[in-house]
């Protein structure tokens, strides 16, 4: 161990004790008692977006067919002596996993056997286990999936906009590649980027729940060094250079829906943060998008009232180091003219100004749905691995929520919410 302490936040009344453990590994616990359910993720900084790379002071890159993170979930969960998922479930637990565009994340909820469970977790994660029988195996079911995703509505939607908003960068790529792209990954491949991105200096661990956390990270700590791990060299990631035009303005599609589904995309053109400002930029854009669309918003209403919305219609952002994107939209029985009246709203917005009430008024829900989602173990864990890996410190989200003005936050709409970085994607009845 090379690190330990703990992580308090006055206001929350929260505190996580952490541990960083040779060779690098990260542990974190949040204690919380009376609560029933304990829950546990280990996480990876490695996503479908990664598909470039080399070691420091090595020459020679690696290119990876699209959906090698997304494949790699999938082999993990099968071991010589059968699936894992059936391991967890006769002692008790709730597993699964999940693969994004920049992590792949392993999980487990349980009431009961949390210590034989954590055991569990941290072996099959070390303990890949890949023949080339399992792996052809493998590309059939994932081929499937694929195939049900290319007949899925919504994510046809999301990623037919990602299409339009990205020219060059993998975030417009489907997370489990092409059927084609996953034809090509073989042991090797596997291998190699298990051994590179599965190395403890490249994860992240937390656990939260009513236990002694001392005893929790004793158990990791215990794991993971008798398994001797030697140092690794950083890995370098490669992306395409993205310019800030937009790749294709319009997007529609003819699927088997009820009535049209519309997005309207932003491409967020001010990249390149990590850490404090990252998340502050994150902050400006939530209070922005709680503004002008939330259900208590005129905007909102108006289109309520007209019939082009229903209680589904969402604004979110999202963004890492070289990306970023809001997505607006929901089902609608006009696109065009939804269209045309959320450009108007935002355009008026950005015309008067932010009203100050509203804003401070915005900033308070902000506040009150962070101290809620603490309710919710899943919530706390997954997004405080995801910051973490973004280097941000997820309880410094109160204290630069406070600090945001109206006026930097009027400039940031003026700057984000233009002509010239909006896309559309549509999916229509057939």
């Amino acid at each position: 161990m090379i690190a330990a302490g703990v992580i308090a936040d006055s206001v929350l009344k929260e505190k996580i004790f952490f541990r960083k453990i040779e060779p690098g590994f990260s542990a974190f616990v949040l204690p919380k008692q009376g609560f029933q359910k304990k829950y546990a993720v280990i996480s990876t900084k490695f996503g479908s977006i990664d598909r470039e790379f080399s070691l420091q002071g090595e020459t020679a890159t690696i290119k990876l067919p699209d959906g090698v993170a997304h494949f790699l979930e999938h082999k993990l969960f099968e071991h010589e002596r059968g699936s894992v998922t059936d391991d967890f479930s006769r002692m008790g637990a709730s597993s699964n996993a999940y693969t994004n565009f920049t992590n792949t994340a392993y999980l487990f909820s349980c009431t009961d056997n949390f210590k034989e469970n954590l055991s569990l977790l941290l072996n099959f994660v070390q303990e890949p286990y890949f023949t080339s029988e399992s792996i052809e195996r493998e590309k059939n079911i994932i081929e499937q999936e694929i195939r049900m995703y290319e007949d899925n509505p919504s994510w046809r939607l999301f990623f037919n906009l990602l299409n339009g908003l990205y020219e060059k960068h993998p975030v417009k790529i489907d997370i489990a590649g092409t059927v084609e792209s996953i034809r090509e990954i073989d042991a090797d491949i596997l291998q190699k980027c298990y051994q590179t991105f599965y190395h403890p200096s490249n994860m992240a661990f937390f656990a939260i729940g009513d236990f002694d956390p001392e005893e929790v990270l004793d158990q990791v700590e215990t794991n993971i060094t008798t398994r001797n791990y030697t140092p690794l060299e950083s890995i370098v990631r490669y992306y395409p250079k993205e310019s800030f035009k937009i790749n294709q303005k319009k997007t529609r599609e003819q699927l088997v829906v009820s009535q049209p589904v519309f997005y309207l995309g932003f491409k967020d053109t001010q990249v390149g943060f990590l850490g404090e400002n990252l998340l502050r930029k994150d902050i400006i854009t939530d209070i922005i998008l709680e503004v002008i669309f939330s259900s208590s918003t005129s905007l909102f209403n108006k289109l309520y009232e007209d019939g082009l919305i229903d209680d589904n219609f969402d604004a979110s952002f999202t963004a890492d180091k070289d990306y970023g994107y809001v997505i607006i939209g929901g089902e609608t029985c006009d696109p065009e003219e939804l269209f045309q009246k959320t450009m108007q709203g935002i355009q008026e917005v950005q015309k008067k100004g932010i009203d100050i009430k509203d804003f401070e008024i915005k900033k308070k829900k902000m506040v009150g749905d962070f101290f809620k989602s603490f309710n919710s173990l899943e919530f706390v864990a997954n997004n405080y691995l995801a910051s973490y890996f973004q280097e941000i410190n997820m309880f410094d989200y109160l204290r630069i929520l406070k600090n945001i003005s109206k006026e930097e936050t009027e400039e940031r709409l003026q700057q984000l919410f233009t002509p010239e970085n909006y896309a559309i994607s549509v999916v229509e009845p057939k």
